[in-house]
């Protein structure tokens, strides 16, 4: 809200800047127009208004009349804008330029260029009756004004309003050194040298455009305004100079300039006092020069000036580098503020007694206070007990003592809101020294979800205990479980294998050949439910024993597993082929064989091909036919029958055999079963592609199993 309020305030002022420049530029032009007027009906006492002063050239009126054009339609914003301004101030410093020029090159006798322009306007004798032409002082003040508008529309804009405000000071000077001059019949203030002098209304109108410019540049910028009545530096300025012309003390003069320095510190321009040493340093040479000297005060009163001058320069700098860190210092303040103002955290200082000095919008939020009800209390009002009662007597005892025993800590204690709820917060406590006093601010922190977190994550892990326990005890009994199942599963069924074989041994030639197929068959299924057994007990073993995981050589792995099928791979003419070289890996190397053994043993046993071929790898990076990306990637491939896509997941589950055999040396149909959950203990992933008729690839990625070690290396 207090940024609101100040930018409509600034809002408000920057219009108020712009009406004045507008005001300005309307009265230069009617102004500029009145002389012109003069000029054309050829009546002097319009140009000069005093009798018998200098009057306004020709030129001079025209630059009024162009410089105010530029000023009003300047003050228009937006690039199509700016095109009469351009023109207009163009015209002005192009005229004042060319009429300084000619006083450089040509001397104060020439006026080729008001002659030039009058000369199809006013007759010969009018001009040479009023004589004159534009003076140096006018054609500086007109050329540097102009080209200060011009910058201020193209240049950057803190750049522009810097140049512009330093342009109005030294019209504004200029101006006023004019005026003073006529005020004290100072002939060196209105006419520099033996050139033509600046008329009355001339210096009157420049005092003007000087204003308009300064109220523009703070239109641009508000914030760099002066935060005093520019009456006050001006009456300063005048007064000085009337003082120091008509009582030229030297030194002592000096110091009626000060005050005029010191007001900068007033203007939000920390340049300020510079331009202002300036100013100074002009009106001490023109109070010197203004006066004549007795030949033998000449150079002790130089001196003096020089010193003055010096001095002046000297309080300018002190006030410069003052204003600069005034400037930085408030800038961190605010920078601060909006920091308190908008954390999240609650912010509040207190002084030795305990007072609450600031409280932020967070505390106020927080405890329900606003900071007209908090600001002057005592800080006790927001802690419940034990702390409202102890908190006077640790201050005190802090007082006397010195003994700090939260400041500089984060402690958890409780605070108390407007409604009387007491609530968890984190505090945090730090004193500041400023002079003979301390402030102690405190950050305050709610933590009461916090509280409410840890008191669930709490409840959570008793749960979990809870729950682990629950789940050992399982273990322990499905342990048990599972060795009673397979020692009181397998005792009947040795005996069915046992008495069927006593049966085929002692009596195959009283039975007849239907009754020995059967005993054959009972025998064939008593030792397929052991197989069956054995791998049930052993799916379960898996997911509960720990990993030996070790540092392996996976090609020494996939050389065993061929070496022990080598009985297999010559009675189906196979072949297992290594593609590449196999990287080490970390992993359990007993159970990574049986992954390797499983895989191509099913490779060989469900290949169609008269030479089956199985190929062994390994990819850095694999990229899949869906776009699926992994690292450190294994493989087995085959060219046998291939698998329908339909069938990708069924494979995996236990005892799930998509072609059944009446073989009872085939499996269990729980090898794949067996692979999935290796690789899972290994942290890997398995996957497949298949064509029918063509071939089947596994692939399959082993995780980190050790800090600091990867899968592959």
């Amino acid at each position: 809200m207090r940024d609101a309020v100040t930018s409509g305030r600034d809002g408000t002022e920057s219009g108020r800047y712009r009406v004045v420049a507008l005001v300005v530029g309307y009265l230069l032009v009617l102004l500029g127009l009145a002389a012109l007027t003069g000029w054309l009906l050829e009546v002097e006492i319009i140009i000069s208004i005093v009798p018998g002063f200098p009057s306004m050239a020709f030129n001079t009126a025209i630059c009024f009349v162009l410089s105010g054009v530029g000023l009003a339609t300047s003050m228009e914003t937006g690039k199509p804008n700016r095109i009469v301004p351009v023109i207009a101030c163009g015209l002005a410093a192009l005229l004042s330029g060319m009429r300084l020029m000619e006083i450089i090159t040509l001397g104060r006798r020439i006026h080729n260029v008001d002659m030039f322009l009058t000369q199809f306007f006013v007759s010969p004798t009018f001009v040479e009756q009023v004589g004159g032409g534009m003076g140096p002082n006018t054609a500086l003040i007109f050329l540097i004004t102009n080209l200060s508008i011009l910058f201020a529309l193209y240049g950057r804009r803190s750049r522009g309003q810097l140049v512009q405000e330093l342009s109005s000071y030294i019209v504004i000077t200029l101006g006023m050194i004019a005026l003073a001059g006529y005020i004290t019949h100072a002939e060196q203030g209105y006419r520099w040298g033996p050139y033509a002098a600046m008329a009355l209304p001339t210096a009157v109108g420049l005092v003007a455009f000087g204003c308009g410019l300064l109220a523009r540049s703070w239109w641009m910028l508000p914030t760099n305004r002066a935060q005093i009545p520019l009456w006050i530096p001006a009456s300063i300025c005048f007064t000085s100079l009337i003082v120091d012309l008509y009582t030229p003390l030297g030194v002592a003069n000096g110091i009626l300039y000060v005050p005029l320095v010191l007001t900068a510190l007033w203007f939000g321009n920390r340049n300020a006092p510079i331009f202002f040493a300036f100013v100074c340093t002009l009106l001490i040479l023109l109070g010197f020069f203004a006066v004549n000297h007795a030949e033998n005060e000449y150079w002790r009163e130089a001196a003096n000036r020089s010193i003055t001058a010096a001095t002046l320069w000297l309080i300018a700098i002190f006030v410069f580098y003052f204003m600069r860190n005034s400037q930085h210092l408030e800038a961190e303040r605010i920078r601060f503020s909006a920091l308190v103002r908008t954390t999240p955290d609650a912010v509040i200082a207190i002084d030795e007694a305990g007072r609450i000095m600031s409280f932020n919008p967070a505390a106020e939020t927080m405890f329900g206070y606003t900071p007209q009800e908090a600001i002057g209390r005592n800080i006790k009002m927001l802690m419940p007990e034990p702390y409202h009662s102890e908190h006077d007597a640790y201050l005190s005892n802090y007082r006397r003592t010195g003994e700090e025993r939260i400041i500089g800590t984060t402690r958890m204690v409780s605070g108390r809101r407007k409604n009387g709820v007491v609530f968890p917060i984190d505090l945090s406590v730090s004193a500041v020294v400023g002079g003979s006093s301390k402030t102690f601010v405190g950050i305050v922190r709610d933590i009461s979800e916090r509280v409410r977190q840890e008191e669930r994550m709490k409840t959570t892990l008793a749960q979990l205990e809870a729950y682990t326990a629950d789940l050992e005890r399982s273990n322990h009994d499905l342990d048990e479980f599972a060795y009673i199942a397979s020692h009181d599963l397998k005792e009947p069924l040795r005996g069915l294998h046992n008495h069927s074989r006593f049966l085929l041994e002692d009596y195959e030639d009283k039975l007849d050949e239907d009754g020995v197929r059967r005993l054959n068959r009972l025998v064939r299924l008593s030792q397929r439910m052991e197989k069956l057994v054995n791998d049930l007990l052993y799916f379960s073993r898996i997911g509960r024993q720990q990993l030996a995981v070790k540092r392996t050589d996976i090609g020494s792995i996939i050389r065993d597993v061929a070496t022990t099928m080598e009985l297999l791979l010559e009675e189906r003419h196979a072949k297992i082929v290594i593609d590449g070289v196999l990287p080490e890996v970390v992993c359990d190397a007993p159970r990574l064989t049986e992954v390797f053994r499983n895989l191509i043993t099913n490779a060989i046993k469900y290949n169609d091909k008269p030479l089956p071929l199985v190929s062994v790898g390994y990819l850095e990076r694999y990229v899949g036919k869906d776009g699926m990306t992994a690292r450190n990637v294994f493989y087995v491939k085959d060219n046998g029958k291939g698998i329908p896509e339909e069938f990708y997941e069924d494979i995996f589950r236990i005892f799930k055999r998509l072609e059944k055999s009446q073989d009872s040396e085939d499996g269990t149909g729980a090898g794949l079963t067996f692979v999935r959950k290796i690789i899972g203990r290994h942290n890997g992933e398995i996957w497949l592609e298949s064509q029918v008729g063509i071939g089947t690839t596994f692939y399959f990625t082993l995780g980190r199993k050790r800090e600091g070690q990867n899968a592959a290396a």
